[in-house]
Formats: C-alpha cells, sequence, structure tokens
C-alpha cells in the first residue's frame, strides 16, 4: 500500500506565497516522476510542475517564474514553493506519483493521489 500524505495550501491574498509538502510511505520499489496537479472549479486537473526521478523538471506555463518545484529522493518527498499567488491559482492541489511496486504478490508502475489541499487566494 503506497500513501502519499500532503500538508500546506490554505488562504492567501494575491502576491503572496505558499508552501506544499508531499511525502510518499508504504511498499515500493521506486518512484518515477512525482509532482503537483491542480482542479480549479470547473476545470479538469492540469499539471502543475513535476519531477522527474533523475532531476528533469516540467512546470506549466502558470507556473513558471512563480513557482519552484523540488524533490528529495532519499525522502520520497517533493516541494512546491508558490510565489506572487494569483486568485486564477485557486484550486484543490494534489500531489502525484508514479510509483514502481516490485512485490511477490505485485509489479508494475501505478499512479497514487494524495487527498488534495486547498489553496485560495482572494484578490
Amino acid at each position: 500500500q503506497v500513501q502519499l500524505v500532503e500538508s500546506g495550501g490554505g488562504l492567501v491574498q494575491t502576491g503572496g506565497s505558499l508552501s506544499l509538502s508531499c511525502a510518499a510511505s508504504g511498499t515500493f520499489f521506486s518512484i518515477n516522476d512525482m509532482g503537483w496537479y491542480r482542479v480549479a472549479p470547473g476545470k479538469q486537473r492540469e499539471l502543475v510542475a513535476a519531477v522527474a526521478r533523475g532531476g528533469r523538471i516540467r512546470y506549466a506555463e502558470s507556473a513558471k517564474g512563480r513557482f519552484t518545484i523540488s524533490r528529495d529522493n532519499a525522502k520520497n518527498t517533493v516541494d512546491l514553493q508558490m510565489n506572487s499567488l494569483k486568485p486564477e491559482d485557486t484550486a484543490v492541489y494534489y500531489c502525484g506519483a508514479e510509483v514502481v511496486i516490485a512485490t511477490m504478490t505485485t509489479n508494475g508502475v501505478f499512479d497514487y493521489w494524495g487527498q488534495g489541499t486547498q489553496v485560495t487566494v482572494s484578490s
């Protein structure tokens, strides 16, 4: 069983900053991509930022220059520092991970998600 536990988020005014953290726990071999996604009201889930195990980083265009993602492979954590927040950043943010499992009973690559954390940016 793999769990992604998120922390952070909350309410902030336009131009403010927030940070999100996510820690993976459980039984798994490794984690490929690990990152943050968001679901805004009335919209579909979209990538915010993600880090591959080797360090390659992807950002959504809307996040470039404002958000910074970092990952600690040894601790199985991924953090997102969000600066210069805008009302359009308001969403539920989810940690997502592509997890490799190799056990006696389960082998494969599986997507796991955190429970989501609310980020609200007031104008």
